[in-house]
């Protein structure tokens, strides 16, 4: 499998590629790259109705350019936390920023919340958002209230009058049961359908199943969220066999 940046020549079969109508996956197995590389690839240059190979590959060269203009130069590097490769780890945020964006989250929400996730603090401030990603104030402050409206961050007061925005083990359980309380107003609204298109009738009959299987969804959410909340505050190590975990309520 071939390592090291895509070139010129890739970011044209994967363009000509989404042309065709291609999963990524296909795109990747073609290229004998991993398909996380092509996802991350197009989510970062356009997403896959925008994306265009001479305008990736120039964005490309320009980042590795900025990269290396602001590398400190006569100085020894920090050492990396825990024995970590920095560039492993800048790699990996990256992965994880653009599977958030493929779910639905948009470019600089998903680069807050992975920035934030990835610290063993799990919380950051403003200024270090900016410093970390190279973006404005205004650009991480509308990040942070989607994330907080979406239920996945929250804030609190650090030293001074410094705010450190937080995404901490409860957030996901949160997140889950937003998720649960959204899919239910949802069939709740589509039953209320029924009446408006008259029962009986298979645009009403449509709009039933719609909300009884929203329902169930909804349900198992909340359930399985509940269930796996436990997970969240074990200790590394402490869960070693499928025995550990919650188990599925068949009940």
């Amino acid at each position: 499998m071939p390592g090291g940046r895509l070139t010129q020549q890739e970011r044209q079969q994967i363009a000509l590629g989404l042309a065709d109508g291609l999963a990524y996956a296909e795109i990747a197995r073609r290229l004998d790259r991993p398909t996380s590389t092509v996802t991350r690839e197009v989510m970062r240059n356009g997403g896959p109705t925008d994306y265009r190979a001479d305008l990736a590959h120039r964005a490309t060269e320009r980042r590795a350019h900025r990269r290396r203009r602001t590398a400190p130069r006569g100085t020894a590097a920090p050492l990396p936390a825990h024995g970590r490769d920095p560039e492993a780890v800048r790699e990996y945020e990256e992965t994880l920023t653009t599977v958030m964006m493929a779910s639905g989250m948009t470019t600089m929400p998903a680069r807050v919340m992975a920035s934030i996730t990835l610290t063993d603090t799990g919380s950051l401030t403003a200024s270090e958002l900016v410093e970390r990603l190279k973006v404005s104030p205004a650009s991480v402050s509308k990040a942070i209230a989607f994330l907080e409206s979406q239920g996945l961050a929250r804030r609190e007061q650090g030293e001074g009058r410094r705010e450190r925005y937080i995404v901490d083990d409860d957030i996901w359980y949160q997140s889950m049961m937003a998720s649960a309380r959204s899919t239910a107003q949802v069939a709740e609204t589509a039953r209320q359908g029924i009446g408006v298109l008259v029962p009986g009738t298979p645009a009403a009959t449509r709009m039933e199943n719609v909300a009884r299987f929203l329902d169930f969804v909804s349900e198992s959410i909340a359930r399985a969220a509940e269930q796996a909340r436990e997970v969240l505050h074990t200790k590394s190590g402490t869960t070693s066999n499928d025995t550990d975990r919650p188990s599925p309520d068949h009940g």
